[in-house]
């Protein structure tokens, strides 16, 4: 079978992301701490192999679902308050913490243009101002949600030390606050720059579909 460029792009992204999720889970610096950050992702991988033939993403969509899993394999591997780069520039640069979780969902902030196309792809809605607020709404409410699933694994028996990690708030007690704020930032600025790049390749693909 003879895959075009496209898919080519897309299977050569699956393997580096496999790649990384194999090295994540060998010797992970707590393991059940690497199961709750990596689990969603390895979950969304699975989905979106089942159904890639039945709705392909564009490209962008799969950049944005491959840097978030690596991102979220790393975080898993080293826990997100011991990630060594981050270390480094916190030393580096005399700072309180390790900011990889900062960093982190201003970068999740891009699953905006997944959101975006699904729902430009599956509902009603079109491209303007509705579409940039629900789209960012969605975002938000997701970094909200997993704020609460790391509440709620607070309250769980015999999880402390994975908790804690998972938690990974060290010492801030706006943490979840600054989370929330960081992935609607991200995700405002990932549609004020890529959203004319999106809807280019949006319509390659609506028009592959009417074909």
């Amino acid at each position: 079978m003879v895959l075009d460029k496209r898919t080519k792009l897309h299977f050569s992204l699956l393997v580096v992301v496999i790649a990384v999720l194999i090295w994540s889970v060998i010797k992970p610096a707590v393991f059940w701490t690497w199961v709750a950050e990596a689990g969603p992702s390895v979950v969304a991988l699975i989905i979106i192999i089942f159904t890639y033939k039945k709705f392909r993403l564009t490209s962008l969509a799969y950049w944005v679902i491959a840097i978030l899993s690596i991102l979220t394999f790393i975080g898993g591997h080293y826990t997100y308050a011991e990630v060594p780069l981050f270390n480094w520039i916190k030393d580096e640069f005399h700072l309180q913490r390790n900011n990889y979780d900062r960093f982190g969902h201003f970068l999740k902030g891009l699953s905006v243009i997944v959101v975006r196309e699904i729902l430009i792809r599956n509902t009603p809605l079109t491209k303007g101002s509705w579409m940039f607020a629900i789209s960012t709404s969605i975002v938000l409410a997701i970094a909200a949600l997993y704020e609460i699933v790391e509440w709620l694994s607070t309250k769980l028996p015999y999880a402390k030390k994975a908790t804690e990690d998972f938690l990974g708030m060290q010492g801030d007690k706006w943490d979840a606050q600054w989370d929330m704020s960081f992935a609607l930032i991200g995700s405002i600025l990932a549609l004020l720059i890529l959203s004319k790049l999106h809807n280019q390749q949006l319509r390659k693909v609506t028009d592959k579909q009417s074909k």
